[in-house]
C-alpha cells in the first residue's frame, strides 16, 4: 500500500488549493532541518514536500487520487486513463530545499524566516518576519505620449492592457484583457508618473507588478513647451522686423490672437504675452506665458535701386 499524502500534510481528501498550502506552510517551517534538530526531521521534510508537490498540481493530484500512488508513479494506461492519461509516471525529484525556497519566495527565503542559530525572528506584531508567500515583481514602465492639447485641457484616455490572470482554480492562468483609464489632469508636465497598483501578470507565488506610465509630449506644428510657457517662432521679413508688424498666433483653445510688434526686432529678441501658455497643474485657471521668437528672413538677393535705398535710410 502507497503512502498518504493527505494524511502527510494532515488534511482531508476533500482540502482545497488554500488548505494544501497552509498544511505545507505550517509543516515546512516545523520540520525544516534548520529549525528541528530531531533525526527524522530531514526524512519528514522531504515527505512534507513531495506530499505538496503532488496535491498541489492538479494533474497529479487526480492521478494520485484516481490510481494512488503505484498508478501515479508506476504510470497509467491510456486505456484506463483516458486522452492526455499519465503514462510516464511520477519521479519525485528529491529536492525538498528547491520546493521551500519556490512556495515562499527568493533564493535564501529561510534565512529571512530564522536566525542562523534557528532560532525564530519575531516581528513587533508577533508574527514571522520574512517575504511571506509571496513576491512582487519589478514594475512595468510604459510611455504615455499625450498632445499638448490633451494637457492643456486635459482628457481621459483608456489603454487596453493583456495579462496573465490566475483563473479560480487557483492553478492555472489565461490571458485576459483589461482597459485601465487615465484621467489627464490639466497642465500635467512630462515626466509624470501614474501608478496602476498590482495590475501586472498574476503568478501563484508572487504579487503582480505595478504597472506605471510616464507622461510625454507628442510633438506640436506651432508650439514648443518650455515648463509653463509656450515658445512660438514667427517668421517675418527683414523689413518687417525693422520697421514692426503684427503677427497671429492660434492658441491651442483655438483664438486667434494679433500680437502687435512695435520694437526692432533684432536676432536676440522675444515678444512675452502674458497668460497665454500652458495651464497650470496646481491651479488650472492660472496659465503661463505665450514667448514669441522670431526667425528673421533675409533677402537673397537686392537690385542697385534697393541697396541704395537701403543705405540712405540707414546710413544717412
Amino acid at each position: 500500500m502507497g503512502q498518504d499524502y493527505y494524511a502527510v500534510l494532515g488534511i482531508t481528501r476533500s482540502a482545497h488549493h488554500a488548505g494544501i498550502n497552509q498544511a505545507y506552510r505550517k509543516l515546512a517551517l516545523k520540520f525544516h532541518p534548520l529549525k528541528n534538530s530531531e533525526p527524522a526531521a530531514p526524512h519528514r521534510f522531504k515527505q512534507i514536500a513531495e506530499a505538496y508537490d503532488v496535491l498541489s498540481d492538479p494533474r497529479k493530484k487526480a492521478t494520485y487520487d484516481k490510481f494512488g500512488e503505484e498508478g501515479l508513479k508506476g504510470g497509467i494506461p491510456p486505456e484506463f486513463g483516458g486522452e492526455g492519461a499519465w503514462t510516464s509516471g511520477y519521479v519525485f525529484h528529491g529536492n525538498a530545499d528547491k520546493i521551500f525556497k519556490e512556495f515562499f519566495g527568493g533564493d535564501n527565503p529561510f534565512a529571512d524566516f530564522f536566525k542562523p542559530d534557528g532560532s525564530e525572528v519575531i516581528t513587533a506584531f508577533g508574527g514571522l518576519r520574512g517575504r511571506g508567500v509571496k513576491k512582487q515583481d519589478p514594475p512595468i514602465e510604459r510611455d504615455l505620449y499625450l498632445s499638448l492639447e490633451d494637457l492643456f485641457f486635459g482628457c481621459t484616455k483608456k489603454i487596453k492592457i493583456s495579462r496573465r490572470v490566475m483563473n479560480e482554480d487557483g492553478h492555472t492562468s489565461s490571458i485576459r484583457d483589461k482597459i485601465l483609464s487615465i484621467d489627464v489632469c490639466p497642465g500635467w508636465n512630462q515626466g509624470t508618473k501614474i501608478t496602476f497598483t498590482n495590475e501586472g501578470d498574476q503568478g501563484p507565488n508572487i504579487i503582480p507588478a505595478d504597472i506605471i506610465f510616464t507622461v510625454k509630449e507628442k510633438p506640436h506644428p506651432r508650439f514648443k513647451r518650455q515648463g509653463n510657457d509656450l515658445v512660438y517662432i514667427s517668421n517675418i521679413a527683414l523689413g518687417k522686423a525693422l520697421i514692426g508688424c503684427t503677427v497671429a498666433v492660434e492658441t491651442l483653445d483655438e483664438r486667434l490672437l494679433h500680437i502687435p510688434i512695435n520694437d526692432i526686432v533684432h536676432p536676440k529678441y522675444s515678444k512675452v504675452v502674458p497668460g497665454e501658455g500652458m495651464r497650470l497643474s496646481k491651479d488650472p485657471n492660472q496659465k503661463g506665458d505665450l514667448i514669441i521668437q522670431f526667425d528673421i528672413q533675409f533677402p537673397e538677393h537686392l537690385t542697385p535701386q534697393k541697396k541704395h535705398l537701403i543705405r540712405q535710410a540707414l546710413l544717412s
